[in-house]
């Protein structure tokens, strides 16, 4: 398998003292769209910063596109977003994106035809030579996504990209992350809107405290933390007894509407058929029987409310651990 990032046992340790990264062994694939999912200080930006060569790991090592992370070349092909980002605020956003487009080597005619497509691509052509001291918390983050995409990068690293916009905005701004990536566009996403990463993610990372907790597609991880889940059977309300039925059974009901019925849930799968057998008996008829599981956000708080004793030696998927 074709990996665009990969990390071996990296550290970051400050002061001698303070140890913001443990150990992390990651494996991202070519093409995907990777989620960092993290609470305050658990190390995310850390992480960005030391595989991006701004922040200068302790140990370890990385590669980028199979190539040493330190090396400037592989940082060649790499687009990023930082969390909290400043722009000369006397720069339009035109100016903006052909600034560090020259920084990145970009040049001539084939950079501004790529600036006036990004920003067309962000909804941003009518402000580009507006001044950055009159845009807007989510302007100033679609001008930041704009020239991270200059030069359509192989790896785009996005630091809470969504950070202060509105629910439009990050309807619009996570299409274009998914067109980005649709065209083979690498996508490392940081961002603690869990809903967010849930729904573009093809997998991801929780990180606590400098380790990686786990690493998985989002059905892996939920189903890690709670299992399988409970089994609800929704029954249709055909006679009156159904809910006198209902009551009698070792099962949480609740009441739907009069078309719908009851949902019933169960502690786990084994009383599923003798909950049919009894509504058969008793003439309900089955509207449809489904499983629930626990959501990324529940299973997020579920693993860090309950961290491993050794977080370094937690377990990882195949996809984490690095061979030999």
């Amino acid at each position: 398998m074709d990996y665009a990032i990969e990390t071996r046992d990296l550290s970051k340790t400050y002061n001698g003292r303070i140890h913001a990264l443990k150990g992390i062994n990651l494996r991202v694939r070519t093409g995907s769209c990777f989620g960092l999912l993290g609470p305050n200080g658990a190390g995310k930006s850390t992480l960005v910063k030391t595989l991006l060569s701004i922040v200068h790991a302790s140990s370890g090592t990385a590669q980028l596109l199979g190539k040493d992370h330190r090396d400037p070349a592989a940082r060649k092909a790499v687009g990023y977003l930082p969390e909290g980002h400043r722009f000369p605020l006397y720069l339009t956003g035109r100016g903006v994106c052909q600034y560090f487009g020259q920084l990145a080597g970009f040049a001539g005619a084939a950079l501004a035809q790529d600036i006036e497509a990004k920003l067309a691509l962000l909804s941003m052509s009518e402000w580009a030579d507006t001044r950055v001291s009159k845009y807007s918390k989510g302007m100033l983050q679609r001008l930041g996504l704009a020239q991270a995409m200059l030069g359509n990068p192989a790896i785009l690293f996005l630091d809470e990209p969504t950070d202060g916009v509105d629910p439009v905005g990050r309807y619009e701004l996570r299409n274009v992350i998914r067109s980005i990536q649709a065209g083979g566009t690498t996508i490392f996403l940081n961002s603690h809107l869990l809903s967010e990463v849930e729904e573009i993610c093809d997998e991801i990372a929780i990180l606590h405290r400098g380790s990686i907790m786990q690493q998985g597609s989002v059905a892996t991880i939920t189903a890690s933390v709670g299992g399988q889940g409970k089994s609800c059977l929704v029954t249709f309300t055909t006679s009156p007894v159904t809910a006198g039925v209902l009551a009698q059974l070792p099962a949480t009901t609740t009441p739907l509407n009069e078309q719908r019925g009851f949902q019933v849930s169960l502690d786990s799968e084994s009383g599923i058929s003798a909950l049919v057998d009894v509504l058969r008996l008793n003439r309900v008829d089955i509207f449809g029987i489904e499983q629930t599981r626990l959501d990324l956000e529940d299973a997020f708080i579920e693993l860090i409310k309950s961290p491993p004793a050794n977080p370094a030696a937690a377990p990882q998927s195949a996809t984490a651990r690095m061979n030999p």
